[in-house]
């Protein structure tokens, strides 16, 4: 991986933040820990903002987890750190989904927060 240990420790606290609100079912938990402005493409059509992030959340099943692992990361500016992950979504009444996650963090005045989430499924 590259980047440094600083970049990973930003986005494990966000990844760690993200994590809890999708394991609890809590999409305006999730949600919180986007910009307000946040470019947010799941496996549906993207939305812009905080509620399309907590409507998409509110749609997935109970019991969903995620489980996720860093692969890379770059620093772009003092204030944006980039990331990009494997991540693992269980669920209670069918197989795992595994996934590709891009995600552009931006620190705003009181932490930092997802300003750019891209999911892609690979073969």
């Amino acid at each position: 991986m590259s980047g440094t240990a600083d970049d990973e420790a930003i986005l494990r606290d966000v990844l760690d933040r993200w994590k809890a609100g999708v394991d609890a079912h809590q999409p305006e938990r999730v949600a919180a820990g986007f910009t307000e402005d946040a470019v947010f493409q799941g496996l549906r059509p993207y939305s812009v903002g905080r509620r399309g992030v907590a409507e998409y959340y509110e749609s997935q099943p109970l019991g969903m987890t995620a489980q996720y692992e860093i692969l890379e990361t770059r620093r772009f500016a003092d204030d944006l750190v980039f990331g990009y992950h494997d991540v693992v979504f269980s669920f209670t009444d069918r197989p795992s989904l595994a996934v590709k996650l891009g995600l552009l963090v931006k620190r705003l005045a009181d932490g930092w927060y997802v300003a750019h989430y891209q999911v892609s499924l690979l073969p």
